[in-house]
C-alpha cells in the first residue's frame, strides 16, 4: 500500500511562480497539489474548503498579505502547517510570519528537492526553517523581534532539566532522531520530551518552540 499524498495548496500572486510550483510538486510521487489561491483572502477560503496538508504561502500579496493570512488559518485550525515563502533570507516579515503561527519557511529559489522535503518535514511535524541557514535566520529574526516576552520567561521553570535540554537543541534546529543521537535516548522518548515541552509552555509546534527559546533568553544570539 503506497503512502498517502501530501496534499498541498499553493498561494502567490505571481501565476508563473504558482504553475512552477504546482509543476514542480505533482511531479513528486508522494505530494498533490489541490489547488492555488492568488492572495491571502483567497487562501483563507481554499484552506477551509480544501483542507490542505501543507499550504506553500508567499508573504507580500495584495488584499490580505502572507502574515495575515497565516494568522487568520492559524486561528481556525491549529493544526494546520504553513510554510512560507520569501525570496530573501533576512526577510524580517519571515519572523513575523513565525510569530503568526507559520510552521516554517523556505527561499523562493530554493531546488526542486529543497521543496519536496520542505513540504515533506512540515507535513510530518518536524518542521523549522530553511535548510542549512536555520540556526543564522532564527538568531537573526529574534534580534528584530520589539516585544521581548518576559512573562513567559516563568513558564521555562516549568520544565524539567531533561526538558529544557531538549529545548535547546530543537532550537538549533536538531530532528528528533538527531536529539535521540545527542542525549543517547530512544527517538520515542525525544517525542515525548517535545509533547510535553509544547504543552508546558502553550506551544503549537516545533518552529515556536525555537523562537521561544530564542526569544526568552535561554538560547542566545550568536
Amino acid at each position: 500500500m503506497t503512502a498517502p499524498d501530501i496534499r498541498v495548496l499553493v498561494v502567490d500572486d505571481q501565476m508563473m511562480v504558482r504553475e512552477g510550483f504546482s509543476v514542480l510538486l505533482n511531479a513528486m510521487p508522494d505530494i498533490e497539489v489541490v489547488g492555488e489561491a492568488v492572495n491571502g483572502v483567497e487562501a483563507v477560503a481554499q484552506v477551509a474548503a480544501l483542507r490542505p496538508d501543507v499550504v506553500l504561502m508567499d508573504i507580500r500579496m495584495p488584499e490580505l498579505n502572507g502574515i495575515e493570512a497565516t494568522r487568520e488559518i492559524v486561528a481556525a485550525d491549529e493544526s494546520a502547517k504553513v510554510l512560507v515563502l520569501t525570496t530573501f533570507d533576512l526577510d524580517e516579515y519571515v519572523y513575523q510570519a513565525l510569530r503568526a503561527g507559520a510552521s516554517g519557511f523556505l527561499l523562493k529559489d530554493a531546488s526542486a528537492r529543497q521543496l519536496a522535503d520542505g513540504v515533506r518535514v512540515v507535513a510530518a511535524g518536524e518542521a523549522l526553517l530553511a535548510p542549512t541557514i536555520t540556526k543564522r535566520l532564527i538568531v537573526e529574526f529574534s534580534r528584530l523581534s520589539d516585544t521581548p516576552r518576559q512573562p513567559a520567561l516563568a513558564r521555562v521553570d516549568e520544565l524539567t532539566e531533561r526538558e529544557s535540554e531538549v529545548l535547546v537543541l530543537i532550537a538549533h534546529g536538531l530532528s528528533n532522531a538527531e536529539i535521540a543521537s545527542r542525549l543517547v535516548v530512544a527517538e520515542s522518548t525525544v517525542k515525548t520530551h517535545v509533547s510535553r515541552i509544547l504543552v508546558k509552555l502553550g506551544l503549537r509546534d516545533r518552529t515556536q518552540a525555537a523562537v521561544f527559546a530564542y526569544e526568552t533568553g535561554l538560547v542566545r544570539p550568536g
